[in-house]
């Protein structure tokens, strides 16, 4: 459509980007993936002044290098005719990590436009940016926006509108103290980004020999940079004989002139810059430690583990009470109603107590997301990453490949798709594996559950070792795959560290509340359904109805497979089921234990009193409880990370492969860890 502007949206991961993309089309968005790809494409719709503007969501990337899927894809929908209008979003707040990508877009050649977002984060820490400036030293537009507000939208259209076909570049004000050029062209009035003399002398030398073989191709300076870094794609697509040209690698030279150039850039445009980055400095001094950085992170999240029982278990004592008061009523209700028993069995025994079971633990969950969000949001997440990166790269991964564990703490389905990330497929394949043996939020309620059970005093210090554990397994079952395929990462970690700030609170709020509603949706579907089906296969068997479940469905299943969890200290056909329900999502363990030994309100003093009691007389001691925690800890994901990691492997078979290598872990370390425990 010759009345259509093609716009497409790039910046660096969390800078706000998909948000102001939402504000734009609204409703009107269509999702799907990129061709060949497991990554997303969004396309939406908006108008402007009569013209119809068709936006394009360009994944989350720090750089053009198409070494990930993220920088691959974007880079070739940037490069094709598919995009008119570059609109580059940018945190203003972190504006010198953003504008390293922003200064490769603008070697491209085509029309970029800077839209700065989060400038309230800006003026909230007491910095100013020189917005007149900053476009004489790019040469591009640089437009106030703020996502969240929506304001300045209609000003970003504006200049998409008017700067889709730039006339020629006046010259760039640039200051460059205390440089002296002597190079034969004067760049500087040409390019925003100029190079030092050594490596301009072999663009230009590049340029002119693709200018005689390839006199057609727009934008050769573009080309001749990526020659110099030994760009794979486009030695491939364009060969050349450079071998009189280029001896080495010139990537790291480029990387680092940019970031002089970036940091003369944010000398002369950021105001007060300098006393926020003495703060960051000098608690980084200690946190970002080579010996220290370790232990505070360990130190860290023993604190957020002791707010998570000590906090939690106050706050769930008021929700067991009124649990218990509603199920009483519920009951009372129905027998007055002359309700059928089975019926009013459903209701209390099979839903009331699967899914109120796991209401009880929402204050557990709450407690630990807001602590992690706080974490989060102050900045320190990102030092946890770049303290690790020595110990990956020792393992055989990229650094990289700590962020998608990290997430993993959260939940497996966004963990295993931020392998997308890793630039080697054997890194990616490796983090996939290993990820789902981080602790997700779905876990806590059995931790808490059995440690409170059976270890008292000592039930934060074993939930926590679950977590400690579930590290140590994911880390040396990488080692093991670098050693057996012989990999050892050399890719170095690069990641924002952003100054450090008090936490936003709305920005907690959302994080905690995004977090607890997906706790309370599962609640409300994958736990409803699966504590309904529960109640149905442990209250029907061959005969039909029975109110003895030793003669149900279920019972039958438990003891088929109870012979190869003996071993590990869980022959037990109650548990073997309830680890079976457990695949659906992992709180349903203790959903399903509350219906499989006819508990209400199992989390309660007297519901746990009364579940160790039954579990006691079954044999089932504290190394039994050890070794049931370990064995959730590893066993095969929810359905959710399964159905996660088929697309993103794309392959049933290693889906499968990867399913029963989680299994056999399982039962090994818990082997180990139920004849350890019997010793002591």
């Amino acid at each position: 459509m010759e009345n259509e502007i093609r716009i497409g949206f790039i910046g660096n991961p969390n800078c706000g980007k998909t948000t102001l993309f939402n504000a734009y089309t609204g409703a009107n968005l269509k999702v799907a993936n990129w061709p060949g790809v497991t990554v997303e494409k969004k396309e939406g719709q908006t108008t402007y002044q009569g013209q119809t503007c068709r936006l394009i969501d360009l994944p989350g990337i720090y750089s053009l290098t198409s070494y990930t899927m993220e920088e691959t894809v974007s880079r070739e929908c940037i490069m094709s005719d598919e995009v008119d209008v570059i609109v580059d979003v940018a945190d203003a707040s972190c504006l010198e990590r953003n504008l390293y990508l922003t200064l490769q877009l603008i070697e491209l050649g085509k029309p970029v436009i800077l839209a700065l977002n989060m400038m309230d984060i800006v003026e909230a820490r007491g910095m100013e940016i020189d917005l007149h400036r900053l476009p004489e030293m790019l040469g591009i537009p640089v437009i106030p926006v703020s996502a969240k507000r929506k304001t300045g939208l209609s000003i970003l259209l504006h200049a998409a509108a008017h700067h889709k076909d730039p006339a020629k570049q006046s010259p760039f004000i640039h200051h460059h103290h205390g440089k002296v050029s002597f190079h034969p062209h004067n760049h500087h009035e040409e390019y925003a980004m100029v190079y030092e003399d050594y490596i301009e002398d072999k663009i230009d030398a590049i340029t002119e020999i693709l200018t005689e073989k390839y006199p057609s191709l727009p934008n050769k300076r573009w080309y001749s940079i990526k020659y110099l870094e030994q760009d794979r794609s486009v030695e491939k697509q364009f060969p050349l004989d450079l071998e009189h040209v280029i001896d080495r690698s010139y990537e790291a030279d480029i990387i680092n002139q940019k970031y002089n150039f970036i940091e003369e850039v944010i000398d002369e445009v950021l105001v007060n810059k300098s006393q926020k980055e003495a703060k960051t400095d000098a608690i980084d001094r200690y946190l970002t430690n080579r010996w220290l950085g370790l232990p505070i992170f360990l130190a860290i999240m023993a604190l957020v583990f002791f707010l998570t029982f000590t906090v939690g278990d106050f706050l769930k004592g008021y929700f067991e009470i009124g649990l218990d008061a509603f199920s009483e009523a519920i009951r009372k209700c129905l027998v007055s109603l002359q309700t059928n028993d089975m019926l009013i069995s459903l209701v209390v025994d099979g839903v009331i107590a699967g899914v109120g079971g796991i209401l009880t633990f929402l204050p557990n969950i709450f407690i630990l997301f807001l602590a992690l969000a706080f974490l989060e949001d102050s900045g320190y997440m990102s030092r946890v990453a770049f303290v690790m990166d020595d110990i990956m790269g020792r393992l055989g991964l990229s650094g990289r490949a700590f962020i998608p564990l990290l997430l993993g703490f959260g939940c497996s389905v966004p963990a295993v798709m931020a392998s997308r990330a890793l630039e080697h497929k054997k890194d990616r394949l490796k983090t996939i594996l290993i990820t789902p043996f981080m602790s997700c939020s779905a876990r806590l309620p059995v931790y808490v559950l059995f440690s409170s059970m059976f270890f008292g005093k000592y039930a934060m210090l074993v939930c926590y070792s679950m977590y400690l554990l579930g590290i140590l397994v994911a880390v040396t079952t990488a080692f093991i795959l670098s050693r057996i395929d012989g990999s050892r990462s050399e890719q170095a970690l690069l990641i924002e560290l952003p100054e450090y700030k008090s936490p936003s609170a709305g920005t907690i709020a959302i994080y905690v509340w995004e977090k607890v509603k997906d706790y309370l949706t599962r609640a409300g579907t994958v736990i409803f359904a699966a504590s309904v089906i529960m109640w149905a296969i442990l209250n029907f068997g061959p005969s039909g109805y029975v109110t003895d479940i030793s003669l149900s469905f279920g019972s039958c299943l438990g003891r088929i497979i109870v012979p190869l969890f003996r071993p590990v200290g869980l022959g037990y056909w109650q548990i073997v089921v309830a680890l079976i329900a457990g695949i659906a999502a992992k709180e349903v363990v203790v959903s399903s234990c509350s219906v499989l030994f006819g508990i209400q309100n199992i989390t309660s003093g007297h519901g746990m009193a009364a579940m160790t009691a039954s579990l006691a007389s079954l044999g089932f001691g504290t190394a039994n409880a050890l070794s049931l925690m370990v064995f959730c800890l590893l066993y095969v994901p929810c359905t959710a990370t399964i159905a996660t990691i088929r697309r993103e492997v794309n392959s049933r078979r290693l889906t499968a492969l990867f399913v029963l290598f989680q299994l056999a872990t399982a039962w090994i370390t818990s082997f180990l860890v139920y004849h350890i425990s019997l010793l002591f």
